[in-house]
Order: C-alpha cells, then structure tokens, then sequence
C-alpha cells in the first residue's frame, strides 16, 4: 500500500482533548478512513498547534483526499513517499 504525508494548516490550532472525547474523535477518524481502506498511521504537530504532518497509508491520494472530507479535515499538500531508515545502513 502507497504511503504519503498530509500537510494540514488549522489556522485556529488543532485542539484535541486529551481525555475521552478526544480518544472517541480519533476512533471516529480512524472508523470512517477504514471504510475508504485508509490507514492514519501517526501524526506530528507543531509547537503552535498549527500545522501538522501525518503520515497516511492508502490506495491513492484521491482517497486520502475523500477520507479527509469525510472528516472534515483541511488538506494542503498529499506526498508520496517511502521509508527511509538509517539503521537499514549497519
């Protein structure tokens, strides 16, 4: 499966609850991607909680694309890309 990175901007901060409501909204985001046969795999976060970088396996960047609608998730820029391990070298 194609791996990619979702830039996203939330110009408000992206603000996820750190108790149940936000573990549930996360499950909700993780339900209605699998139904796409996407798979948010982890995300980063900027320090200002304005940006963030996740990193996303799927068939192809349109259904990244509906998955994020889906959600109502802002979408900037969708880059494939590959695994690159340093440990892989030793």
């Amino acid at each position: 499966m194609p791996r990619y990175v979702i830039e996203r901007s939330f110009p408000d901060g992206l603000i996820i609850p750190i108790n149940q409501e936000g573990a549930a909204a996360t499950k909700e985001v993780v339900a209605r991607n699998a139904n796409l046969g996407v798979t948010w795999l982890h995300s980063y976060v900027s320090p200002d909680k304005k940006k963030s970088f996740c990193v996303y396996d799927g068939p192809d960047p349109e259904t990244i694309r509906e998955a994020a609608r889906c959600n109502n998730l802002p979408v900037d820029k969708i880059t494939r890309v590959s695994v690159l391990d340093p440990y892989f070298y030793s």
